[in-house]
């Protein structure tokens, strides 16, 4: 099958599926549809042709199988919590539902391993684990309801990511449906496999490979100690200044964590999560390891916090104070919704020495523009999420917001950083990777996108600022992105 012979349609999957899944499980409604428009990133939405709720690897199989025969675009969806429009439907094509995949097969402490359905609930395996002594140590604030599928296409990390790493750095193996149907094992539970590493390329790869439908995931011995403190200071400068004595200290905290003024205020609204008042913003530090270590760090953060300005300084006692200080930063993005009725999370990513600056730059930015920005980011590892609110209802709004959006973004890049660190590029940020990568970087990605999918059919239209044609040597194509062409109301 070429490039230049037309895609099949809908009708022609749905006969095929029929009689292979359950006929509930194929939902055609309108109603039903509207359902699976959109995941995280609710400002792009577009109406699927037709949704399948798989139970079962083979399931996926055979609808991936289907759409390769007809050539009909799929794209996978888990919880649909992504931030980016990685899931965002394919207005002639399938959405393929893996949530109903949520068997967790095997604990094996023995080993450090888990074998785990792509449904599966992030934080179930951590709830699971922890009576064995271990937890996964990937934690996106999403957690509660975000799927390990959904974690391994965007390489989620989370605020403990500086120092355990992302999802990449505990998938040891996957089984996949590739984009031409076919059931597969990438890599083995071996802790240094021979051969090329498709599990690295697999991950993060945002659903343009194929399918993810069980994965082998590392577990994490839970540590003897763990102390997780608050400190306010009156600004996001003396905040990211503790942060960067800290890391130069040579300590490496498990997480380091801030909060601006407007998004603690959005917190406290939304969780009354009790951070100091007052505050410019808040650090949050995590730290953890063998007891005596664990205090010998806290002792050296409580001094340079002090040094840096901290006016309040305090450390939980026990679990249910620690989960009280992380309330209000988990439920940071959320929150914002208590004073802005609409807003975009962006994902960029800058050094840790260039954070005063890019701050100071945002705040000049926003009042520039007069659209406000609430910061929540990973401090230790310079991974922003500047929260941009605006309100739909106001004529122009929305521009200006996305804007804003945009600047921020081409702060990170001129500042050596990325336009992403863990949410993704999806739909919402193809049109930055021209600015970041040049035209041969951008080649040589496609071409292992194409030796997986040489059709196209795999999430089309995501990553990549212009669809590419894989069966003639890929080239950068200028002009606008084909979601933007359609207005968002469909996509090519």
């Amino acid at each position: 099958m070429t490039n230049s012979q037309p895609r099949g349609s809908v009708t022609a999957v749905l006969e095929d599926l029929r009689g292979v899944v359950a006929a509930a499980h194929l939902l055609t409604d309108p109603a039903q549809l509207v359902t699976y428009e959109c995941d995280g990133l609710a400002a792009y939405r577009v109406t699927p042709g037709l949704v399948v709720l798989a139970d079962t690897a083979e399931e996926v199989a055979a609808v991936v199988r289907s759409c390769a025969r007809h050539r009909v675009p799929f794209v996978a969806r888990g919880s649909g919590t992504g931030l980016s429009g990685g899931a965002l439907p394919h207005a002639e094509g399938v959405l393929v539902v893996t949530s109903r995949l949520r068997t967790l097969h095997a604990m094996r402490p023995e080993d450090q391993r888990a074998v785990v359905d792509p449904g599966v609930i992030n934080l179930q395996v951590s709830r699971e684990a922890t009576p064995l002594g271990y937890y996964f140590a990937p934690d996106p604030s999403s957690q509660q309801i975000c799927s390990i599928g959904g974690n391994v296409a965007e390489n989620s990390g989370g605020a403990h990511c500086l120092k355990y790493g992302f999802t990449s750095n505990h998938v040891l193996a996957l089984d996949v449906v590739t984009p031409t149907g076919e059931q597969v094992t990438l890599g083995t539970e071996a802790p240094d496999p021979p051969g090329y590493d498709l599990v690295g390329a697999f991950v993060g790869s945002e659903g343009t490979l194929g399918v993810a439908t069980r994965a082998v995931v590392r577990l994490t011995r839970l540590p003897e100690e763990v102390r997780t403190v608050l400190a306010g200071f009156r600004s996001t400068d003396q905040a990211g200044a503790a942060t960067s004595a800290i890391i130069a200290a040579g300590i490496v905290p498990a997480a380091i964590e801030i909060m601006d003024a407007l998004a603690i205020e959005a917190a406290e609204k939304a969780v009354s999560c009790g951070y100091p008042a007052g505050a410019g913003a808040v650090l949050v530090v995590e730290l953890d390891g063998a007891e005596q270590e664990v205090e010998h760090e806290y002792a050296e953060v409580e001094r340079i916090c002090r040094e840096a300005g901290t006016f309040e300084f305090r450390m939980a006692t026990d679990a249910a104070e620690r989960a009280e200080i992380w309330k209000g930063r988990k439920s940071a993005f959320a929150a914002v919704g208590r004073i802005s009725p609409d807003y975009i999370v962006q994902d960029g990513v800058v050094p840790r020495t260039s954070l005063p600056e890019v701050l100071r730059r945002m705040g000049e930015i926003s009042a520039e523009r007069g659209v406000r920005v609430a910061n929540v980011f990973h401090a230790g590892d310079g991974n922003l999420h500047p929260l941009v609110l605006f309100d739909a209802s106001e004529e122009g709004a929305t521009e200006r917001a996305e804007e804003v959006s945009g600047m921020i973004l081409d702060l990170c890049i001129e500042h050596g950083g990325s336009i992403t660190g863990e949410h993704g590029v999806g739909a919402d940020k193809a049109r930055y990777m021209p600015r970041m990568f040049t035209d041969d970087d951008l080649d040589t990605m496609q071409l292992v996108r194409c030796a997986f999918d040489p059709d196209g059919i795999a999430n089309p239209g995501k990553v990549y600022p212009t669809p590419r044609l894989c069966g003639e040597r890929p080239r950068v194509v200028q002009g606008a992105h084909p979601l933007q062409e359609a207005g968002m109301a469909e996509v090519f």
